[in-house]
């Protein structure tokens, strides 16, 4: 039996998707099972509530063998280490009561630089995956740069002002990986007895671009000049918590982001093993452009 936290999220419901069509015995945490397609739920187990309940992850960890741990931004939380490793505390507490053998989760990279301890979200991410080796329990950290799922946040700018917004240097070339293929590494782990130990499997994307790059590649995908523009710290915190997220979490986000700006997700080397297969366009093409259009 494996476990599947945040099944409806980006990289949830693609890793869920996925180990059904190999055949694994799934049960799904899910806050709200209506989220979840009919077929999946009429296939699964499903435990309502949230993973950070100490009663719903000790119920859904029974007899379970295997645990896919994503720990949910939460804008609300007072910190990001409220968010990420208090979260994360009753399903360590969990794993070890039910002896589960595996725990396959998702974070960031950063590992071992110097920018890692005041990185905000990348600080506390790295923190709990420190909690969960911890436990004694088998552990693999999918260490992931940016998301290119995160633009899709950013449609209505790209279409209504033909721009999109971060904090990221123009210039900087930085890798960013598809949900697809973090959800494809976490099967993959998942499904594999034979690790042991704690550890970290880094999915950089095939590519590093810049997001002037990036602006290039969306305007040749959407026909229509797209263009990028870097907002100060102090503009973006002020955003964040307009849109209701708390002081702390606001700052985490603006810490994470000139962490990166300084090289954080450039200090993993690139390899055979650490790049995945979908490029930005194709992402471009599949996700963002009909998204943009419809």
């Amino acid at each position: 039996m494996i476990v599947i936290t945040a099944p409806t999220s980006a990289i949830g419901r693609l890793l869920v998707d996925e180990l059904l069509d190999r055949g694994a015995a799934l049960r799904l945490v899910a806050r709200d099972p209506s989220r979840l397609a009919p077929e999946v739920r009429e296939r699964t187990e499903v435990v309502e509530g949230s993973h950070g309940d100490a009663a719903v992850i000790d119920r859904a960890c029974d007899g379970a063998e295997a645990v896919f741990w994503l720990a949910p931004d939460d804008p609300a939380a007072p910190s990001a280490e409220a968010s990420y490793v208090d979260f994360t505390r009753p399903a360590c507490d969990a794993f070890t009561r039910h002896g589960v053998k595996r725990v396959v989760g998702i974070s960031a990279l950063g590992r071992g630089t110097p920018m890692a301890d005041s990185a905000g979200l990348v600080t506390a991410s790295l923190a709990m995956n420190d909690l969960i080796a911890a436990s004694g329990v088998a552990y693999r950290a999918v260490a992931c740069p940016s998301f290119m799922h995160n633009l899709l946040h950013q449609v209505g700018a790209i279409k209504e002002q033909g721009m999109f917004f971060m904090m990221i240097d123009p210039d900087l070339k930085s890798p960013t990986v598809a949900t697809r293929d973090i959800a494809a590494t976490a099967a993959r782990l998942l499904l594999d007895g034979s690790w042991e130990g704690s550890g970290q499997v880094p999915c950089l994307g095939p590519e590093d671009l810049s997001p002037n790059e990036m602006a290039r590649i969306i305007s040749e995908v959407l026909g229509t000049e797209i263009g990028y523009r870097q907002i100060p710290g102090a503009a973006f915190k002020e955003r964040m918590t307009g849109f209701g997220m708390t002081d702390g979490m606001a700052q985490a986000m603006v810490d994470m982001f000139d962490a990166k700006n300084k090289g954080l997700d450039k200090a993993e080397p690139r390899t055979a093993e650490s790049t995945t297969p979908t490029t930005f366009r194709q992402w471009c093409e599949e996700v963002l452009k009909p998204a943009v259009t419809a």
